[in-house]
């Protein structure tokens, strides 16, 4: 008989013997921290719906990503809030562009972070979409032009890895290609492959100053009932030269982190949204739960299902508590 033989409370009787046989780990440098960068100087303005997350002028983002550094971050990844906004997404891809002077100030002052941008229009464009409006609808492959360079400005800015987050099709082989033209070879891209039209977006929207002015984002991020297609999706973006690809949301979709886990043998990220970390923080601050507890738990969580890399909100805490 498996009792008493077998008594699995053995091994968690102590800390030092949990700690030993523990399964999943998690470090600092498998955590990516958002940094949402604006123009101004001396600029600190915290976001209402993601205490102690703020829009950050260059100046003070430099100095959030030497604490990074310290903290032993597997990197940053940065969204831009530009001046002015138009119907062409200019300010995505401009060489002076609020992104391409945050890389710039960031690598002359901690050059050995890693640093990602974000490369999408949602934040640049007048109406808020992700790309360009013709006729009413996003076109698809007009956007790739605009996509292929911004992507381009950020790797001449300095940017170690470019991430893709628009959801159009075929963008990875048009970001491909421009890098490789440009002479970037060398520059990954770590594709949103499968980001589904998630309601837990709301807090970044007030961040990034990106909500769309009309209609929503439903015909090009992905419907979150489907898995199946999430799995085609990431295939195709590894068929296109993607090098690290993403699942977001991170907690509402476990199971396709899972899934996309077992299937593909590239590294693998899971995006913690704002959401999610806004959700937790304000449980916390009204006593329902234990709000550092959480954070580790959920983490664990998305790291068990199978993410490599987690972009979160709880970053710099997180580091802290596992120092």
């Amino acid at each position: 008989m498996a009792y008493p033989v077998h008594r699995m409370r053995r091994l968690r009787a102590r800390e030092a013997l949990r700690r030993l046989v523990r399964e999943t780990h998690l470090e600092p440098s498998q955590l990516i921290l958002p940094l949402f960068v604006c123009p101004g100087q001396g600029v600190r303005r915290e976001i209402s719906a993601m205490p102690g997350n703020y829009q950050l002028s260059v100046d003070e983002l430099v100095k959030e990503c030497t604490d990074a550094h310290r903290l032993g971050l597997g990197g940053v990844i940065l969204f831009g809030i530009p001046e002015t906004k138009d119907e062409m997404a200019s300010g995505a891809y401009a060489e002076d562009g609020i992104v391409q002077r945050a890389v710039r100030a960031i690598k002359r002052e901690t050059p050995e972070l890693v640093v990602i941008t974000d490369v999408c229009n949602c934040e640049y464009t007048s109406h808020g979409h992700c790309g360009k409006i013709v006729d009413g609808e996003v076109d698809n492959d007009a956007t790739l032009e605009w996509l292929a360079a911004t992507a381009v400005s950020h790797a001449r800015a300095g940017a170690d890895i470019v991430a893709p987050s628009d959801m159009m099709d075929g963008r990875v082989a048009a970001i491909r290609r421009a890098l490789d033209a440009a002479g970037f070879t060398h520059i990954p891209i770590l594709s949103y492959a499968a980001k589904f039209a998630s309601v837990f977006y709301g807090p970044f929207r007030e961040a990034a100053q990106s909500a769309p002015r009309f209609g929503d984002r439903r015909s090009y991020q992905m419907d979150p009932p489907n898995a199946r297609e999430a799995l085609r999706e990431i295939a195709l973006d590894i068929e296109e030269g993607a090098d690290i690809v993403m699942v977001k949301p991170a907690l509402p979709y476990l199971d396709i982190i899972r899934m996309a886990r077992e299937r593909f043998d590239v590294p693998l990220a899971a995006y913690q949204v704002s959401g999610e970390f806004s959700m937790i923080v304000a449980a916390a601050r009204n006593g329902w739960l234990d709000g550092e507890r959480a954070m580790i738990e959920t983490l664990l969580a998305i790291r068990r299902a199978g993410a490599d890399l987690i972009l979160t909100y709880f970053a710099r805490e997180a580091a802290r508590l596992l120092a």
